[in-house]
């Protein structure tokens, strides 16, 4: 049985790939994007190979790389493409495998089919990285009552950014989930900085089974 994390975000941008890049380092896991949509500054797996430092064995290439950056059902129709649910099966690995989602638990991949969809066909726990600027909590609550309405186990919250502790408390208690930790945004970012950030914001023994 695969074994690791699926990690989404309250909005598209809120750091899901830092995040992810930190968690894959952390744990010495593999990566998988099954989904990336626009490319023109590059792939989020190559980002998060470069952060994570992981060789290109460790990072599952995409289902479906697609050329406009906008939600994936969008992306695919411009590119012609229709995305087949069928190939984004959990990829086989002996590592804990940490799969970064697009944007929000509902952006869609189809017409018929969103995000959230997948997390329940995956069966894996959810992490939910989730700003703490204005605007998180009813974002953040939100998310994690669209996840537990299809009966999904979250995990808990990572935060990014500036410390909030009262937004961060609050999301946390009326959610009734786990403060994992927050990231800071870092004004120089490499896979030392990103390894020591991500040590001093959490502790890796809540991501081990």
């Amino acid at each position: 049985m695969t074994q690791g994390f699926i990690v989404t975000g309250t909005d598209t941008g809120v750091g899901k790939t830092v995040f992810s890049a930190a968690l894959t380092a952390a744990l010495d896991g593999c990566y998988w994007k099954p989904v990336q949509a626009g490319r023109d500054d590059g792939t989020d797996a190559e980002a998060v190979a470069r952060l994570a430092g992981l060789n290109a064995d460790r990072v599952f290439p995409e289902a479906y790389c697609l050329t406009t950056p906008c939600s994936p059902h969008l992306a695919a129709a411009i590119d012609g493409v229709e995305i087949d649910p069928a190939r984004l099966a959990l990829p086989d690995g002996s590592r804990p495998l940490i799969i970064e989602g697009a944007g929000g638990a509902l952006v869609p991949l189809t017409r018929s089919l969103v995000y959230a969809d997948l997390f329940c066909r995956w069966g894996l726990p959810v992490i939910i990285v989730a700003r703490t600027t204005l605007g998180t909590i009813n974002h953040s609550l939100l998310t994690i009552e669209a996840l537990r309405r299809r009966q999904i186990m979250v995990h808990g919250v990572a935060f990014v950014g500036e410390e909030n502790a009262d937004s961060e408390a609050i999301i946390c208690q009326l959610g009734r989930v786990k403060r994992l930790g927050r990231l800071e945004r870092l004004p120089t970012l490499d896979s030392a900085s990103l390894a020591q950030a991500f040590a001093s914001g959490f502790d890796v023994v809540d991501f081990l089974p």
